[in-house]
C-alpha cells in the first residue's frame, strides 16, 4: 500500500475538472481510496508543489520517426519522401532499430506519456525491438507491423501473405503480454492494394482484442490520390470491415459529412494531431463536425511530423486551432484539453482502467513540478483556482517540468 499526498486533477467526465487536494491510496497498482488528507495516515509519497495528472495517452505516434522530427516547410507527401521514409528504411538494421526504440520509449516517458498507440515499423525485427524496450521501461504500448505494397521505396514493401505471416507471429509473441497489445497497421490506403487490406482484415479477425490503426484524410493531395486509387478514403477501410470500436484513424482533417457518419456509426475514433497538421500545413481539424457526428476524438503527437512527444503541447495547439476556426471551431477549456490527453485517449484505445484517478483505476500518473522560481512555478503558485492552474500547465509545461511518472503504481521516471 502506498499513500500519495498532493493536488490531483483529472476528468472522469468530459468537460468537467475534478480536484482533490488530499491523498490517493494505491495497492497493487490500483487506486483503492481517495479523499482529504485528514482521513488517512501520513503519506508515504509527498507530491505537494505542482499538480498530479493522470498519465497521458498518445493515440498516434511513429516509432521510426523520432530522428525525423523538425523537417519543416513541406507538405505531407514531400515530407514523407524527403524526411520520414529514408529514415524508416534504416530500421532494417537490428542495431539501428534497437537504438531508435530506446530513444523513442525514453522520449515518451520523459513527456509523461504512459500509454501509446504506436505506428510501428515496416520491419518485424524493429517492431520486436520496440515491444522489448517498452516492456523494459514499463509503458503501455499497442503497436504492430506497418504494411504497404504500393508507392513506397522497395525495401518498405511487402506482400499480402508475408504481411499476414509476420503480423501473426508478432501478435503471438506480444499481444496481451504484460502491457503490450497488437495493432493491425496498414500505413495508409494510398500505399496498400485491396489484397493487402484484405490480409489486414484477416489478421484483425484472427487476433482477439487487436486494434486497427491507419491514416485518413490528412492532406488534400493525398485525399485526391486515394480517391483515384480506391474511391473514398474512409470506404477504403470500411469495405474490408476494418472499422469498428477498436479502430483509430489519424488526422481526418478533410472528411466529408458522409465519412463522418460512417465513422460515428462504426464507433471508430480519430487521433487529432495538432502540431503535425500545422507543421505540414495540412489544415485545421474540424472538431465540432466530428463531435456532431458522434465520432470519438483524442490526441496524438504524430512524431515525427509532429514537433515533439509532449501531449501538453498538443493540447495547447488544439486550443489554438479551434480558436483560429472562429465560429466553426469548438471552444476548448483546460478541462477539455486534459480530457483529450487522458480519458478520451484511454477510451479510444479501449482501456477503461486508465485515463483518470478514480477508485478502481490503475495508478498511471504524472507529477508536474517545475523548478522553483521558473515561470511555470510562479504561475502555478499564483493561480486563482485549479482551472487556472491547469491552463497554465498546458500553456507553459513541458518534459523538464515533469518530476515523476508512474505506470501501475511503478515509478518509471523521476
Amino acid at each position: 500500500m502506498t499513500l500519495y499526498r498532493g493536488t490531483f486533477l483529472d476528468t472522469p467526465v468530459a468537460g468537467s475538472l475534478r480536484t482533490l487536494d488530499g491523498v490517493v491510496q494505491v495497492e497493487d497498482g490500483v487506486v483503492v481510496a481517495r479523499g482529504p488528507a485528514a482521513d488517512f495516515p501520513a503519506a508515504d509519497v509527498d507530491l505537494r508543489g505542482g499538480v498530479v495528472l493522470p498519465g497521458l495517452v498518445d493515440t498516434h505516434v511513429h516509432f521510426p520517426q523520432v530522428r525525423a522530427i523538425g523537417g519543416l516547410g513541406m507538405p505531407l507527401l514531400d515530407w514523407l519522401d524527403e524526411c520520414a521514409l529514408p529514415e524508416e528504411c534504416k530500421l532494417a538494421a537490428p542495431d539501428y532499430a534497437a537504438a531508435v526504440a530506446a530513444e523513442f520509449v525514453d522520449g515518451l516517458a520523459r513527456a509523461g506519456t504512459t500509454t501509446a498507440l504506436v505506428f510501428g515499423s515496416h520491419f518485424a525485427t524493429a517492431v520486436d525491438a520496440l515491444f522489448t524496450e517498452a516492456a523494459r521501461v514499463g509503458l503501455r504500448v499497442t503497436s504492430g507491423l506497418v504494411v504497404s505494397d504500393l508507392l513506397l521505396p522497395d525495401e518498405l514493401l511487402t506482400s499480402a501473405s508475408r504481411a499476414l505471416d509476420e503480423g501473426r507471429a508478432l501478435a503471438e509473441t506480444w499481444h496481451g503480454v504484460g502491457r503490450a497489445r497488437y495493432a493491425v497497421t496498414p500505413r495508409f490506403s494510398l500505399s496498400c492494394s485491396p489484397a493487402l487490406l484484405e490480409s489486414c482484415a484477416s489478421l484483425l479477425a484472427e487476433v482477439d482484442g487487436a486494434l486497427f490503426t491507419s491514416h485518413v484524410n490528412e492532406n488534400l493531395a493525398e485525399v485526391a490520390a486515394v480517391a483515384e486509387l480506391h474511391g473514398g478514403y474512409v470506404d477504403s477501410y470500411d469495405r474490408f470491415g476494418l472499422l469498428g470500436p477498436g479502430s483509430v484513424l489519424a488526422h481526418d482533417v478533410h472528411p466529408t459529412d458522409a465519412e463522418l457518419a460512417v465513422l460515428g456509426s462504426r464507433g471508430t475514433a480519430v487521433a487529432h494531431c495538432p502540431t503535425s497538421n500545422a507543421a505540414l500545413g495540412s489544415g485545421l481539424f474540424p472538431l465540432r463536425r466530428h463531435r456532431a457526428a458522434g465520432v470519438r476524438v483524442a490526441l496524438g503527437s504524430d512524431v515525427g511530423a509532429g514537433t515533439g512527444f509532449c501531449l501538453l503541447k498538443e493540447g495547447l495547439q488544439a486550443y489554438f486551432g479551434q480558436r483560429l476556426l472562429g465560429g466553426a471551431g469548438e471552444p476548448l477549456t483546460p478541462a477539455d484539453l486534459l480530457h483529450l490527453a487522458t480519458a478520451a485517449g484511454a477510451d479510444a484505445l479501449g482501456l477503461p482502467e486508465v485515463g483518470h484517478l478514480s477508485v478502481g483505476m490503475r495508478f498511471d500518473a504524472v507529477w508536474v513540478r517545475p523548478e522553483p522560481g521558473c515561470t511555470l512555478d510562479v504561475a502555478l503558485r499564483t493561480a486563482a483556482d485549479p482551472d487556472a492552474a491547469l491552463a497554465k500547465v498546458f500553456a507553459l509545461a513541458g518534459p523538464p517540468d515533469l518530476a515523476g511518472v508512474w505506470v501501475d503504481g511503478d515509478r518509471i521516471r523521476g
